[in-house]
């Protein structure tokens, strides 16, 4: 059978995105993202083992605007991989299943992370005002 005669195998370009199919890929990804953030919270408690002079250089990259887009995009891995796990947790239980559900839940993810990161950063920057 010559190659252009077989079928191709369904591939990104074949499907519509839906909301299933990116609150997957996400979860993924923001599983390796919370994996990747843990070196920077390693190297924050590494630096404030070592030291006052080391836990302020390491302070001063957290608050330049690097150091910030990290740990923003840290906060919001956490938060949506937490309500991923927990509608998972409640499709375990058999619930959910139905495709409106679905996709309802899906988007509650999306919707909730945001929210969720949105008031840690509030906090955050209440508290560097305190301070």
């Amino acid at each position: 059978m010559p190659a252009t005669a077989r079928p191709l195998s369904p591939h990104l370009s074949i499907y519509r995105w839906q909301i299933q199919m990116v609150s997957s890929i996400l979860h993924r990804a923001t599983g390796i993202a919370l994996a990747a953030g843990t070196i920077l919270l390693v190297a924050v408690l590494l630096a404030l083992a070592s030291g006052p002079e080391a836990f302020a250089k390491m302070q001063a990259f957290c608050a330049s605007w690097i150091g910030t887009v990290l740990l923003l995009g840290w906060t919001w891995s956490l938060a949506y991989h937490l309500l991923n796990g927990i509608r998972h947790l409640l499709q375990d239980l058999g619930w959910g299943y139905l495709p409106a559900q679905f996709v309802r839940n899906g988007w509650l993810v999306v919707a909730g992370s945001i929210v969720l990161t949105a008031l840690v950063w509030i906090c955050v920057f209440a508290q560097r005002g305190a301070a």
